[in-house]
């Protein structure tokens, strides 16, 4: 049964017997689905740092491994396709464990009817992706299934990274005082999306950010920047990517409105459409946590690259105290909370 506010507002529902397309969206009941289905299911300690990819230790050396799935709807999209979106989402995942990432394996779900001449246009953008985060595709695998059954082509990745470095770079190394520096403008993915998927027309063309982010890190890495952690934002946005690692971490966050970077179409489309555009995916940017005397450091580093140029100080880490707990402090002064989405805000968006 629903439970209900005082007001009379049922509470949302939290508790389901059946997937839900919530449960991708990168909120509240997909880390309910992590929790309570693969975690029990996979437990292990590589898995329990809930971070983008898992460390290992194979003699001499780390190496991280990451795995990922792409359902995007439509294949092709103002500034990227699902290829493109494929190859760079999995170097992101192995770069935000500060690996260097190398290798990639591609499997295929095949629409039966789909064009030979999109498979090609894809499968040749993946290569132009993977050349320029100067990563190999070097095994995968194919599948067809009938026509009705898959919305074209989907596509799942994994890849392996080296870590050269002796930083622990996750969610649990975060510390007190921390800088929290995005390297850009938020949500110009998500928009992107949803414009050519409604036919909507912007009065600028707003494209998605998907890039690979392995170059910038490695600029941080070069700049001998202690990193603390890193986290893409993808699905979620930059709220989901905040909060899901206050809580793995332990600490409470406070973050700053204004100096969130985010572009005034987007935020103007956010508006029109009723987005907040903190929760808004992403596809080339990411957050790091390092010490408060190396922002400065970080900001510039990341700035050295062209899709880092937007680079900024957005929060810091208050503390233990109330651990987990976002806040984010208004252009006019005020705090409220920032929380997990509940249901979905915008589907497929990767």
């Amino acid at each position: 049964m629903t439970g209900k506010l005082a007001g009379g507002c049922p509470l949302p529902k939290t508790q389901h017997e059946r997937v839900l397309m919530a449960h991708g969206g990168g909120g509240r009941l997909m880390q309910q689905l992590i929790e309570q289905v693969f975690v029990p299911a996979y437990g292990n300690t590589a898995l329990e740092t809930r971070h983008d990819g898992a460390v290992f230790h194979p003699g001499a050396g780390r190496l991280a491994f990451t795995t990922d799935a792409y359902v995007v709807q439509p294949l092709f999209f103002p500034g990227g396709d699902i290829g493109e979106l494929a190859v760079y989402g999995t170097v992101n995942d192995l770069a935000m464990c500060g690996a260097r990432p190398l290798y990639l394996s591609a499997s295929f779900i095949l629409e039966e009817g789909l064009p030979l001449a999109d498979l090609r246009r894809v499968a040749d953008s993946m290569q132009a992706a993977a050349a320029a985060a100067g990563v190999q595709i070097v095994t995968g695998d194919t599948k067809v299934v009938e026509h009705g059954k898959a919305d074209g082509l989907y596509i799942s990745t994994a890849g392996v990274g080296l870590i050269e470095h002796d930083l622990v770079v996750a969610p649990t190394s975060v510390r007190p005082g921390d800088a929290i520096v995005i390297s850009g403008d938020v949500a110009r993915h998500g928009m992107a999306i949803m414009g050519v998927r409604e036919g909507l027309e912007f009065e600028s063309a707003i494209e998605s950010d998907c890039a690979p982010l392995n170059h910038l890190v490695q600029s941080l890495l070069d700049a001998e920047v202690e990193i603390h952690c890193l986290r893409d934002l993808t699905r979620g946005g930059l709220a989901s990517g905040i909060i899901e690692i206050a809580q793995t971490a332990g600490m409470a966050v406070q973050l700053e409105e204004s100096a969130i970077p985010v572009r005034e179409d987007v935020l103007g489309a956010c508006e029109i459409l009723g987005f907040d555009p903190l929760y808004v995916a992403n596809e080339g940017k990411f957050v790091a946590f390092v010490p408060a005397d190396q922002a400065d450091a970080a900001v510039a580093a990341i700035r050295s690259h062209p899709v880092g140029s937007e680079a900024a100080v957005i929060g810091k880490v208050c503390g233990e105290d109330q651990s987990g707990l976002v806040t984010l402090r208004s252009l006019v002064g005020a705090s409220r909370v920032i929380d997990l989405l509940s249901g979905e805000q915008l589907p497929r968006i990767c």
